[in-house]
């Protein structure tokens, strides 16, 4: 019995010692892999918090938590004006980095972007110890929660590094350059879309669809205590039962978990050219930039700017705990902002009115705790003269208005339906861009539309991110039935992309495709008329058309200069003539109201 007992012991431990010998090198890399991961260090921590990496140096450190790492995915997503791909990592506890499995387990995803002034390093540096951090199990992340973080958003910026950029800021040594690599501010292209990073920002945004979003920044302006300031989406603009519960619970819920973090947090101090202490109202964020665009499509969105005349290391481990902040109030919110996301969707699927423009209303603010120093006046070692200067030896602590209530002052009905002829490719694209439920016409159609024309606008005389934004825009509307042709696109107003479509369609609104100058050809006549030809044509129309012949005696009575131009004449008769080319001036967006 001995015997046998000691050949099945022996034929145990032989099988467990061969499946050991098979086990060996994967418990080896595990133990590697474990040990490594403990040595993960950044150029931030390895230079004491006064250094940021350069770009390829991310780049890799990424790629190599990636290995180690089954919590991290890194992911090539659309191209940048660099010539490089844009980067996006994914953190999850299960790894999963699928969007539609990530959908499907309803996740809350948070959308980080970092370095999209690449002078502002805070948020690249931040989100390496932050994911480095969640690889050890330093710090962990909820399960429900997927963390969706562009390392570097702006390439062309970070490749073009200096240790003479952002001279007004305290660190790092070296930092990359604002402008991208057609010199854009890429913070100012989210409607526009110039870059190729807005146009594969967009495509990632669409594929996230995220809950928040975060962009990552450093202020400039007045100098105080405070560490880091928060810019949030306006709760007026965003509306609603969002806006309310941006207004009433998130932003104060971010303000508390930062003050328990040690960090008494201000919102971005808006006030350039005058001093804070008297108060501040809130930044406008509109669609061209990243929280307005966001607020477009129904996300909580937030840029921490941290303060740039702190230490380097405080501005990033602030940075880094304003992230932790969001995180913890996902988790414990999350399910009630899904639901107030999916609420406003329906609710501007249904909503018959659309709010185009907003004026600050000074009537209503908050108040709120800010932590100054005196701004005082001295003589310049420079000029001579009197110069701003502020005091560190008089701190002070006082409580300032906050001017954070936008009220409307226009709104637009919504249409059934808008319609574009095809020829106008270039905002066509963008709409598929964006995701945008668009019907390409199935034939050659007449369709009742309401047109408008532009009566007047003003353009702005200066350049501004490479187009001279249009204003002020004034217009007339007719109902005319126009043919259309096979190919043109119906668009209709029942999907998601509402309030997008409202504030990029309408020629009004402030960062609408018009205001950006995609619609600028309309403003210009094409056909005119040789005078000494035309005098013979116009003086036969009057006499066939003796209202209008009415008008132009009306007109020269009560316009002296308009009486003594014979061409002014012929023009007034031109316009008003069927020889007149109907497109000049009529936008060429059609709104179908039934």
């Amino acid at each position: 019995m001995k015997g046998i007992l000691k050949r099945n012991a022996f034929l145990i431990f032989r099988v467990q010692y061969s499946n050991m010998k098979k086990l060996f090198p994967f418990i080896i890399l595990l133990l590697s892999i474990s040990v490594y991961s403990q040595k993960i260090t950044t150029r931030f921590e390895q230079s004491g918090g006064k250094q940021s990496p350069a770009y390829f140096e991310i780049v890799d450190w990424w790629k190599k938590l990636d290995q180690i790492s089954n919590k991290v995915k890194m992911l090539t997503m659309g191209p940048s004006d660099a010539g490089f791909p844009l980067n996006l990592v994914m953190v999850s506890n299960d790894g999963d980095y699928n969007f539609q499995s990530i959908h499907k387990k309803n996740r809350k995803i948070i959308f980080i972007i970092n370095g999209i002034h690449p002078g502002e390093p805070d948020g690249i540096d931040a989100s390496m110890l932050m994911v480095r951090d969640i690889v050890i199990n330093k710090y962990k992340i909820p399960d429900d929660i997927v963390l969706a973080i562009i390392p570097v958003y702006n390439i062309g910026g970070c490749l073009n590094r200096s240790p003479y950029y952002r001279i007004d800021q305290n660190g790092p040594e070296e930092k990359g350059f604002r402008g991208n690599s057609q010199n854009l501010d890429l913070n100012r292209d989210f409607i526009k879309s110039d870059s190729k990073e807005a146009r594969s920002f967009a495509e990632i945004f669409h594929l996230l669809d995220p809950i928040v979003f975060i962009d990552n920044h450093v202020s400039d302006g007045a100098d105080y205590q405070h560490v880091m300031t928060l810019l949030v989406s306006q709760h007026n603009k965003l509306g609603g039962a969002m806006g309310e519960y941006m207004n009433k619970e998130f932003e104060p819920g971010i303000y508390a978990l930062m003050k328990q973090k040690g960090y008494d947090l201000v919102p971005y101090v808006n006030a350039f050219g005058d001093t804070p202490e008297t108060g501040w109202s809130e930044y406008w964020d509109s669609p061209r930039y990243s929280s307005g665009y966001a607020t477009l499509w129904h996300t909580f969105a937030f840029v921490p700017e941290s303060h740039m005349l702190k230490p380097y290391d405080q501005r990033v481990k602030a940075t880094y705990a304003i992230m932790q902040c969001f995180i913890a109030f996902t988790e414990k919110n999350g399910e009630k902002m899904k639901a107030l996301k999916q609420q406003t969707i329906q609710a501007e699927k249904a909503q018959a009115e659309f709010p185009v423009s907003w004026t600050l209303d000074k009537s209503q603010f908050a108040t709120i705790t800010y932590k100054g120093y005196a701004a005082e006046k001295k003589l310049s070692d420079v000029s001579g003269l009197p110069r701003l200067y502020y005091d560190r030896n008089k701190p002070f602590e006082k409580q300032v208005p906050f001017y954070n209530y936008y009220k409307v002052t226009n709104t637009l009905q919504k249409p059934t339906a808008y319609v574009i002829p095809q020829g106008w490719w270039k905002v066509i694209d963008l709409l598929k861009l964006n995701k945008v439920q668009m019907i390409p016409l199935q034939k050659d159609t007449a369709i009742e539309v309401l047109v408008y024309h532009i009566d007047d606008y003003k353009s702005s005389p200066r350049q501004y991110e490479n187009h001279h934004l249009n204003n002020n825009v004034k217009i007339a509307v007719s109902k005319q039935k126009m043919n259309f042709r096979k190919g043109d696109y119906y668009i209709p107003m029942n999907q998601d992309a509402n309030r997008f479509l409202i504030e990029t369609l309408e020629p009004q609104a402030e960062d609408s495709y018009f205001a950006w100058n995609f619609f600028d050809a309309i403003l210009g006549q094409k056909e005119g008329f040789a005078g000494y030809s035309f005098e013979d044509i116009a003086a036969e129309y009057l006499k066939k058309n003796p209202e209008l012949k009415a008008k132009l005696d009306e007109r020269r009575a009560s316009d002296s200069s308009f009486a003594k131009s014979a061409n002014a004449q012929l023009n007034f008769v031109f316009q008003n003539s069927p020889y007149f080319e109907p497109v000049s001036n009529r936008y060429p967006v059609f709104r179908i109201v039934e």
